[in-house]
């Protein structure tokens, strides 16, 4: 049984069709990653799953059940745009009166269990509007995690946090489905981070989905290239452009050579030319260069 199904789901605000014809799949006890442009439709398909905003047309299965059944309803844990919390009171305070909402038994300790998940005990008695963008978003992570769900549902969780801080989400989100059992919907614009815990991705665009894939897909997908530098970069990239057809110069300032080939036949082919290679490597493009080359296609 898949944690979610979804069959031509249609999302109409007046004349504008944010959401045609989208299909999706999460498999139990998948991180999937959803990704897509502003405007494409992400955050108008989680409320949907959500039952924040009802569909135009499609269907929604949780579990195998339509995503209004109760039952299912409650195994959901959400956390779109922002946390719906008082500025005024304690970290714990908004937390203890989230519980009282869901009618948690034993508030007090599902509230110290959720809010060590996150590790913000610490911070538990800040008044969240003294809290930081990234802290903010782990109290409201730590609300969707009430009352242990089998199903999260985050829209962009990852914003305003430091370093040390999606750190911790990764351990977190990794800690939540390593027994197989629970699932997470995870967008997010970054995507080198989400590519280090996403074994399912999705990418959307102009409310239809692309494509869907697992992590080892989206591997196998993505190409290899050669990158190298030298003592004459322009030299070289013209010389190298005569002989292989994608060639390119990258941020970081190496020459990339996306055709299928060895290093070595690299070097020998410009020591031929009179140029000396000062440092070569083979690489892989990651998710965020597949996303861009995608959406380049698509345009």
């Amino acid at each position: 049984m898949n944690a979610i199904e979804i069959k031509n789901l249609s999302k109409n605000f007046g004349a504008k069709q944010a959401v045609s014809g989208l299909n999706m799949t999460v498999p139990m006890g998948a991180i999937y990653g959803f990704i897509g442009e502003n405007g494409s439709g992400k955050s108008t398909t989680e409320k949907m799953i959500c039952g924040l905003i009802p569909k135009n047309s499609g269907s929604i299965k949780i579990y195998g059940k339509d995503h209004t059944d109760e039952t299912v309803r409650a195994k959901m844990g959400v956390l779109i745009e922002a946390p719906g919390c008082f500025p005024s009171l304690s970290v714990w305070d908004n937390m203890m009166l989230q519980a009282a909402n869901l009618s948690i038994p034993d508030a007090q300790k599902e509230v110290i269990k959720v809010l060590k998940m996150v590790r913000m005990e610490g911070a538990a008695g800040n008044k969240y509007k003294n809290c930081s963008l990234g802290m903010k978003q782990r109290v409201g992570i730590a609300m969707a995690l009430l009352g242990n769900p089998t199903l999260l549902v985050l829209d962009e969780p990852l914003n305003g946090l430091d370093a040390d801080g999606m750190r911790i989400m990764r351990e977190v989100f990794l800690n939540i489905v390593k027994d197989g059992t629970r699932s997470i919907v995870v967008s997010s614009h970054l995507l080198g981070e989400l590519q280090k815990v996403a074994t399912h991705y999705g990418i959307i665009r102009h409310g239809k989905m692309l494509c869907e894939m697992t992590a080892e897909e989206l591997d196998a997908s993505c190409r290899t290239y050669v990158a190298l530098q030298s003592e004459e970069m322009n030299r070289t990239k013209m010389i190298l452009g005569c002989q292989y057809s994608r060639v390119e110069e990258d941020e970081a300032g190496y020459i990339r050579v996306y055709d299928l080939t060895e290093p070595e036949e690299i070097v020998k082919y410009l020591y031929e030319n009179n140029i000396c290679v000062t440092e070569i490597k083979t690489d892989k493009i990651g998710l965020e260069e597949y996303y861009i080359d995608l959406m380049k296609e698509g345009k």
